[in-house]
């Protein structure tokens, strides 16, 4: 039985448009091509942060994010940014009793501002408050000591194969793919052909029926 859920943030729970829209303003690119680039980027399997590089060799990310928070255009998530699914399968999840947690490549300040949402989960921490990112197994080892259950009972939902799906299987979790998002659609046929994730979901939803 599985005793928790431990969900992505970008492209899980988040629509991330408005962000990619902010950091190509703030660039001074038109949005379709940074989006563009960035499909590029991700379609080689690299890092996403090596889209800026394209466009300002020598881009210091942690430096830029710094410098739109001081200028007031800084990072925001509110109810407009959450997919219309993640409220309610968040709290269907826990009338179940599963404990729900939320753990992804973010800022801590992402970490208050998605706090700050009020969501139906249990915990929410970042990789900026960890300290370590995905796909380091030692981001999962922090997912197995936030989340109640040994760790073939914790599943890892996200859009990411390579930083989601593949490294929380092979440290030990269950993994749900899910189809949404550059990545979720891009990758969503070759992990269900490779069974490379135990599931793959087009929504959250989903998960009740995977749990049931």
């Amino acid at each position: 039985m599985i005793r928790s859920v431990v969900l992505d943030v970008g492209e899980t729970l988040l629509d991330d448009t408005r962000e990619f829209g902010a950091w190509a303003d703030w660039i001074g690119v038109p949005r379709h091509t940074f989006s563009a680039v960035l499909g590029a980027v991700t379609a080689q399997g690299r890092n996403n942060a090596e889209t800026f590089q394209y466009f300002r060799p020598g881009f210091d990310l942690e430096r830029e994010r710094q410098r739109r928070e001081d200028a007031g255009r800084g990072e925001q998530i509110d109810e407009q940014d959450l997919y219309t699914d993640v409220r309610p399968s968040l709290a269907a999840l826990r009338e179940r009793g599963v404990w729900v947690g939320i753990a992804g490549n973010q800022t801590a300040r992402a970490a208050a501002l998605i706090r700050a949402l009020g969501l139906p989960c249990d915990a929410v921490a970042t990789s900026g408050e960890w300290g370590v990112a995905k796909p380091d197994p030692a981001f999962f080892d922090r997912v197995a000591e936030f989340a109640p259950g040994t760790r073939d009972k914790i599943v890892y939902v996200g859009d990411h194969r390579d930083n989601d799906v593949i490294p929380a299987r092979a440290a030990g979790f269950k993994t749900a793919l899910i189809r949404r998002g550059p990545w979720g659609h891009l990758w969503a046929d070759e992990v269900r052909e490779n069974r490379a994730a135990d599931w793959v979901i087009d929504s959250l939803i989903d998960l009740i029926s995977v749990l049931d």
